[in-house]
C-alpha cells in the first residue's frame, strides 16, 4: 500500500525544478542520497515527461509522485506518466474526487480544521498540512484530539533538523523542499552536494550523526 510505502519511506523530496533535464539530474541525485520518496511539482517546465523517464530509471523501492496539482489536466498527466501519489497544494473538492477517482494516493494540502474536515469526508486517507512551518508541531499535535487517527504529511519549512521531532510526534511522513535542494546548488549544477543534503536528512532520521 502506498501509504505504509509513505510512512517507511519517512520523508519527501519536493522538487521544483526549473525544466525536466534538471529534474531528473536531482532525482539521481536525491535517490543516490538515499531517499525513497520523491515529489516532482506540475511547477516544473514539461515535468509530466520528467516522471515518466523518472519511473524508468528509479527502482521500484522508490515512491514518485507528482506534485502541485491545480487542475483536473495534470491529475490525467501524472497518472498516465506513472505517478504513484498525487498532491495537491491546497483544498479544492472536485479536483480531490478526481484525484481520488485515478485509485493513487491522493494528499490534498490543508491547514484548517475545516479544511481537515471536509478532506477526510470526501475521502482523503492522508492530508499535506501546508505550510507547516507556519503553525508548527503543537498544531499538528492538537489536530489529533478532533480527528483521532488522522495522516499528516507536513510540508513547507519543515528542516533537517526538526523532520524527526515532526515525526516524533505523529507525522506520517515529512515534505522538504528548499532545505535539501538550494537555488545556489541548482546554480551550479552541484548535484553531489544535493546527494549529501538528502544523506544527512536520512541520517537525521535515523538519529544518527553524518560525518
Amino acid at each position: 500500500m502506498t501509504l505504509e510505502r509513505l510512512h517507511e519511506a519517512q520523508a519527501v523530496a519536493v522538487v521544483r525544478a526549473r525544466d525536466g533535464r534538471e529534474a531528473l539530474q536531482i532525482v539521481d541525485a536525491l535517490e543516490r542520497g538515499g531517499l525513497r520518496a520523491i515529489e516532482l511539482t506540475f511547477t516544473t517546465h514539461g515535468v509530466a515527461d520528467a516522471i515518466a523517464e523518472a519511473r524508468r530509471r528509479l527502482g521500484p523501492e522508490t515512491l514518485l509522485g507528482a506534485g502541485t496539482i491545480t487542475t483536473p489536466e495534470q491529475v490525467e498527466a501524472a497518472t498516465a506518466a506513472g505517478a504513484d501519489f498525487l498532491v495537491s497544494p491546497h483544498l479544492d473538492p472536485p479536483l480531490l474526487e478526481r484525484m481520488l477517482d485515478t485509485g493513487l494516493l491522493a494528499v490534498p494540502g490543508v491547514l484548517t480544521p475545516s479544511e481537515v474536515a471536509s478532506a477526510l469526508r470526501i475521502g482523503a486517507d492522508v492530508v499535506k498540512l501546508f505550510p507547516a512551518s507556519t503553525v508548527g508541531v503543537p498544531y499538528m499535535q492538537a489536530l489529533f484530539g478532533p480527528f483521532p487517527g488522522l495522516k499528516v504529511v507536513p510540508t513547507g519549512g519543515v528542516t533537517v533538523a526538526d523532520a524527526r521531532a515532526w515525526l516524533d510526534a505523529g507525522a506520517v511522513a515529512v515534505g522538504l523542499g528548499g532545505e535539501l535542494l538550494p537555488k545556489a546548488l541548482r546554480d551550479a549544477g552541484d548535484w553531489e552536494a544535493v546527494g549529501d543534503n538528502a544523506a544527512r536528512l536520512m541520517a537525521a532520521l535515523r538519529e544518527e550523526a553524518f560525518a
